[in-house]
């Protein structure tokens, strides 16, 4: 499955960006779907996912209550929305995918064999 992200760019803190991930190739709905972020010399890691149906979604405690992540399987996309942004949510955000069987933990990234290119995200203070 190829992966598109798109969305980012410059925003204050406590502004919203919306992220969305276009999916090609393979039937979307056999994937569970995630978006994780890496920090210039920081780690790429964790931010939501969602279950192949949609009724599943986990988030990383630092964007809990802030974030959201959705999917429409009839568009092969899968969203982002991201609320009440600081500066320490600044990173380049990535969508990656994982078929439903895999059974490593959702926030491991090399559980997902599928990833966007990524898009620039940064939070002005």
């Amino acid at each position: 499955v190829q992966l598109q992200a798109c969305g980012g760019g410059l925003v204050q803190t406590g502004g919203s960006l919306r992220l969305s991930c276009a999916a090609s190739g393979r039937t979307f709905s056999n994937y569970d779907m995630g978006w994780f972020r890496q920090a210039p010399g920081k780690e790429r890691e964790f931010v939501a996912r969602i279950n192949w149906s949609g009724g599943i979604t986990n988030y990383a405690d630092s964007v809990k209550g802030r974030f959201t992540i959705s999917r429409d399987n009839a568009k092969n996309t899968v969203v982002l929305q991201m609320n009440g942004l600081k500066p320490e949510d600044t990173a380049v955000y990535y969508c990656a995918a994982r078929g439903t069987g895999y059974t490593y933990a959702y926030y491991v990234t090399g559980s997902y064999p599928y990833w966007g290119q990524g898009t620039q995200v940064t939070v002005s203070s």
